[in-house]
Parts: structure tokens; C-alpha cells; sequence
């Protein structure tokens, strides 16, 4: 695309009838607007990288330690921590130059939740379904107890949503869903084989690919990619799961993963790109080791495979204008809205 030069565009605003004070005023509007909201930075990897770490000193990587404070304790230095963050959060997210670190800030807070239920519910001694140990057993085992911990989550990021306009928020939201799929059935008392789960999984992935599919008419911000995401981690793993030792499963596996790829286009999510990919991949790797084992016929396989996706990618390039066309026509409306305002792609 061609840049313009400062003379050409001051040029172009006056026969448009623009004035200067009206060309400033867009100049201010597109440098406050994109400062702080422009594509990555290397400065988002410091700022991911430090709110996964505080996420994890209070969540993945709790020792046992920890059991040894009461109920109250625990809630308290959660809720310092969401006050400071959250606090801290807001205030950078109301200045365009640091709105990326405000929004991280706040999701931190918003991850400081279960803590803070746990130590209420540790404190009065009450659970949905009987104790279900320490707070460390939070991430590695499935227990119905932990229902009311990811529900306050996914409200708790709600209401910061709506304070704080930040996409990566609905993360902590997705991921409290992911677990309640997996809580809630022991809470009925069921008890889930590994193939039941499997499907459990798969469900929960295709409501979560629902809910951003609702998302992406969000105009403002994208809001549907961490739904897309988790959707197909979900989605993918349960297939995965399902597919293993059974041919029309891995059929099945390799056919959903194909079909991505053209929605990749459709809906212009490159994340269904990057899942239909590497689903095709492993489908064909996994059918030439089911045939060639131990064969140098594996090799070729594994080779002629290779070809076939190049080549394919060739004819796609080769006709990429009226592919594109005929698959433009099927994007939704609200999808074409959503990207024209700004909001690039997932």
C-alpha cells in the first residue's frame, strides 16, 4: 500500500474540504485511538509473560504451604491482590499509551477469584459437594466444590468487562468454563468414564465456539478470539481423545479438521487455520504410519503428502481471487462489520 507524504495529505484535506483544524482532529483521534491498541508489541510479551507468572504464583504453582493459613487469611490476601491490580489496572487503562498493561492488570485481579471464594467457603466450612482438600487440588483434580469458585470467575469477569474494555478478560471467563464442564457432572453424583468425558469435552467446546460466534459481531473490540481458542482446544482434544484406536474416529477427526480450513476463510479467524492444519497434519502422518510402518514406503508417504500440500497451497494462490470471492459471500454480515472496523482478524 502507498504511504502519502505529510504535503500530499494536507493537499488531498483541502479539495476535500477539510478543514486544518478538522485534520487535526483526526490526526489526534488515530494516534490517541491506535497508541495504545495497535497490533503486537515486544512489550505485550513482558506484559503477558509477568500476568501469567503472578496467575501462577497464586494459582497453578500454589504449594501446600498455603493450607496452613485460615480461611479468612487467604481471602484477604486475595482481595489485596485484586484491589492493587485491579486498582492499578484501571487507572492504566484509562490512558490510550498503556491500555494493553491496564487490561492485563485487570484480568490478573479478575484471576484472583477463586482464591478469594475458597477462602470463604474454606472459613464457614461450606461446599457444594463436601471438602474437596487444598486449594492447590484446584487445577489438577475435578471436583464438584469448585463449581461456585468458576462461576464467581466467569462473573467477576463479566462485571470487569464492562468496566474495563479488554479482549484478553474473556480468557479467564473461557478457561472457568472449560472446568465447570468437567465439575459439574460430580455434582450429580456421575461418574464419568474417560470416552463420556471425552464427549463432554467435545460439547463443551462446540458451546464455546457458539458463544464467539455471538462474539464476533462485537464491533468495537474482539472479544470471540479466546472463545475461538479455547473452543477448539476443547473441541480438538476431545476428537483427539475419541479418535484414538478407532479408524472412522480418526475419520471423523481428520474430515472436522479439513473443514476448517475453507471456515478459516469464511469467518477470518486464522486460528482456525493454524487447528485445521495441524488436525489435516496429524490425521495423514497418523494413516501413513497406520499402512507404511516400518516400511521405506512411510518416507515416500510422508513426502508424496507433503507435495500434495504444496501444491494445493500453489492452486490456491493461483485462483486465490475467486476462491476468496465465492467464500466472501458466505461471511456472515456481522463477521464483514466486525473486521472492517478495525478489528484484525484471530
Amino acid at each position: 500500500m502507498r504511504t502519502y507524504t505529510e504535503a500530499e495529505v494536507v493537499h488531498a484535506a483541502g479539495r476535500a474540504g477539510i478543514s486544518k483544524e478538522g485534520l487535526d482532529r483526526l490526526r489526534a483521534e488515530l494516534s490517541g485511538g491506535q497508541a495504545g491498541r495497535s497490533g503486537f508489541e515486544a512489550a505485550h510479551v513482558a506484559y503477558y509473560l509477568g500476568a501469567l507468572l503472578i496467575c501462577g504464583a497464586m494459582g497453578w504453582f500454589v504449594t501446600d504451604a498455603w493450607d496452613h493459613l485460615a480461611g479468612i487469611t487467604l481471602f484477604a490476601v486475595a482481595m489485596v491482590y485484586a484491589a492493587v491490580f485491579g486498582g492499578t489496572g484501571y487507572a492504566l487503562s484509562r490512558r490510550p499509551s498503556t491500555w494493553v498493561p491496564g487490561g492485563v492488570l485487570t484480568t490478573v485481579a479478575v484471576c484472583m477469584t477463586p482464591l478469594a471464594v475458597y477462602g470463604i467457603e474454606r472459613q464457614i466450612g461450606w461446599w457444594p459437594s463436601g471438602d474437596p482438600g487444598a486449594y492447590s487440588h484446584f487445577h489438577p483434580y475435578i471436583n464438584a466444590s469448585w463449581l461456585l469458585m468458576e462461576a464467581c470467575t466467569i462473573l467477576a469477569a463479566g462485571i470487569a468487562l464492562r468496566i474495563v474494555r479488554f479482549p484478553f478478560l474473556t480468557a479467564p471467563a473461557a478457561y472457568a468454563f472449560w472446568y465447570m464442564s468437567m465439575d459439574a457432572p460430580r455434582l450429580f453424583g456421575l461418574s464419568l468414564t474417560f470416552h463420556m468425558q471425552a464427549w463432554i469435552t467435545v460439547g463443551f467446546g462446540v458451546v464455546l465456539l457458539g458463544i464467539a460466534w455471538f462474539a464476533d459481531g462485537e464491533r468495537e473490540l474482539d472479544l470471540a478470539f479466546w472463545f475461538y481458542l479455547f473452543g477448539l482446544l476443547a473441541f480438538t482434544g476431545g476428537l483427539s481423545a475419541l479418535g484414538s484406536g478407532k479408524q472412522s474416529g480418526l475419520l471423523l477427526f481428520g474430515l472436522l479438521h479439513l473443514l476448517m480450513l475453507p471456515c478459516a476463510l469464511v469467518l477470518q479467524r486464522r486460528v482456525f487455520l493454524v487447528f485445521g492444519a495441524i488436525g489435516t497434519f496429524i490425521f495423514l502422518a497418523t494413516e501413513a504410519t497406520r499402512f507404511f510402518r516400518n516400511s521405506l514406503g512411510f518416507s515416500v508417504a510422508l513426502t508424496l503428502i507433503g507435495v500434495v500440500m504444496i501444491a494445493a497451497g500453489i492452486f490456491y494462490k493461483r485462483h486465490e481471487a475467486r476462491l476468496s470471492a465465492a467464500l466472501f459471500k458466505l461471511t456472515p454480515q456481522r463477521v464483514l462489520h466486525h473486521h472492517a472496523h478495525g478489528v484484525g482478524p484471530a
